[in-house]
């Protein structure tokens, strides 16, 4: 339930038209700095890759990413975020920091720091199912 009420919080705080799985797609790409192919970022959000490709069409039209081919490999395409992008993902922080701000300080950093390896942990067991 906690998961859900973070989401919707976070959803009406993004731009208009930016869906949260946007923005992750988004704050992937910036934060490693360098170009995925549409599986690895499917298996990444463990969605499916029509899924995710669906997401990178949208991103593409908006000018938020640039799908080129892979030279090495006609088969498969990279994904990278454009300036555009970049500038998006950084609107979208700001505008969503706030919201997390004033979780961080209600529920206590302590309280949230000793609650991440627990949550961290679940996630590793739930991926090691899939």
């Amino acid at each position: 339930m906690a998961d859900q009420l973070l989401r919707l919080r976070l959803t009406k705080a993004l731009p208009k038209g930016m869906e949260l799985s946007h923005f992750s797609v988004l704050n992937h790409l910036a934060y490693v700095g360098e170009e995925r192919t549409p599986a690895q970022l499917a298996r990444l959000f463990h969605v499916t890759r029509g899924a995710m490709t669906n997401t990178l069409n949208r991103l593409d039209v908006a000018g938020y990413i640039h799908i080129s081919p892979d030279w090495n490999d006609a088969r498969r395409k990279l994904i990278a975020i454009t300036p555009a992008g970049r500038k998006a993902r950084e609107f979208a922080l700001a505008t969503v920091i706030p919201d997390l701000a004033s979780i961080l300080s209600t529920v206590g950093e302590e309280r949230i720091r000793t609650a991440l390896p627990v949550l961290r942990e679940i996630r590793q067991t739930l991926e090691k199912t899939d």
